[in-house]
């Protein structure tokens, strides 16, 4: 009898974190895949990335469709409620065997709540961070105490999911997803990148993303403001936006990179999505990522690419060496992107140790799920440290 497995993916980035393991699910003959698609795949504003996935071969059985063209904190309220009546009609009708997800975005937790009163077992992938400034920190931690399964990067989140109460013959250490991907891509050269993405590189090159700190109030607008700030007095410098995710406010940030690249065509350029290939050979190409996301403290350092990291939206993660903290402000952005130039900091580069780095983690979760017997009932005892 086959395994209904049922997978969810509501960014680009989560896909492309997943695409590997998605792939074993679907050569596996013992395997019933479904794959659902929400959130900003499905936004033109976003790139429909849902594309990509049927790019890549596989079937998409249904699309729910839960964004909203604002993202005010009701406008996130009720994409999440539209999620879980979605998600709650679709599971009424396939009734999967295991519902497995990645991450902690508020389309995923709509998705796992609905499967929870479902009664169907949720395999959490990505459990254990802690990320200060967002509030994916207590959504993360949320779809830890829904899920039965828990697949973590290492053992400071191991640590932390069992803290949660979590028995520990359920949860995993396998590294992360994105580096295994990372490390099974064939990645494109300066030329070739050139040649596809339509756009030339400089003597300088710094790729930008910024996503909206969730648990500030406001801020979006002021501190991005800073960054383009010092940006904007860089020199020979090609300055590579990709959009943020469509968290609360986001759009602001989308509009403040529209007005900046269109006053500076030459020196600067814009994606809405680049595709998972695309963005890690871009980021592998240039001098330095500077911003707030997850790539410049996971992969980044795997590619000896340096990261500036702004606010305190990854406080808490784990940072490579190859990582500079800074604040919001112009004249410690620019100070840092002057000492990631020195030779004394390009040096080090050499021997950067990336945490999140295992072999083959992508395989080690498909065996895990593959040979695990799935729960008839989902009582969870509180486990007491």
């Amino acid at each position: 009898m086959k395994k209904k497995i049922c997978i969810i993916t509501g960014s680009r980035a989560e896909y492309g974190l997943m695409q590997n393991l998605i792939n074993k699910f679907h050569k596996d003959k013992k395997v019933d895949l479904k794959i659902f698609v929400t959130g900003m795949h499905l936004s033109p504003e976003f790139g429909n990335t849902y594309k990509e996935i049927l790019k890549d071969g596989f079937k998409i059985e249904k699309k729910i469709k839960i964004l909203n063209r604002s993202d005010t904190p009701y406008a996130i309220s009720k994409s999440t409620a539209l999620g879980v009546a979605g998600f709650g009609k679709i599971f009424n009708t396939y009734k999967p065997d295991l519902l497995v997800v990645l991450g902690d975005r508020y389309e995923i937790m709509a998705g796992v709540i609905a499967a929870n009163f479902h009664h169907i077992p949720v395999a959490h992938i990505g459990g254990g961070y802690t990320t200060l400034g967002g509030i994916d920190e207590w959504i993360r931690h949320s779809i830890t105490k829904m899920s039965w399964l828990h697949f973590v990067s290492n053992l400071t989140n191991k640590k932390r999911v069992i803290q949660l109460g979590e028995d520990p013959r359920r949860v995993f250490k396998i590294g992360s997803l994105g580096v295994d991907r990372l490390r099974k891509t064939n990645l494109l050269n300066k030329k070739l990148i050139q040649k596809k993405m339509k756009f030339k590189f400089n003597k300088k090159n710094i790729l930008i993303t910024y996503h909206p700190v969730t648990l500030e109030k406001n801020t979006s607008g002021s501190q991005f403001k800073e960054i383009l700030s010092a940006v904007s007095k860089l020199k020979d410098t090609k300055l590579i936006f990709t959009y943020p995710n469509s968290d609360t406010f986001g759009r602001i940030i989308i509009k403040m990179i529209n007005k900046f690249v269109s006053s500076k065509q030459h020196d600067s350029i814009k994606f809405s999505s680049m595709g998972h290939v695309n963005y890690l050979s871009v980021l592998k190409n240039v001098d330095c990522v500077l911003g707030n996301s997850s790539s410049g403290l996971i992969e980044a350092p795997s590619l000896k690419t340096p990261t500036i990291n702004i606010g305190d939206r990854q406080e808490g993660r784990f940072k490579a060496n190859s990582v500079i903290d800074v604040q919001p402000k112009r004249n410690l952005i620019l100070k840092s992107i002057k000492k990631i130039y020195t030779k004394k900091f390009r040096k080090k580069l050499n021997n950067i140790y990336n945490a999140y780095e295992y072999k083959d983690s992508s395989n080690k979760a498909y065996k895990i799920i593959k040979k695990i017997l799935i729960p008839t009932e989902l009582k969870k005892f509180f486990y007491n440290l």
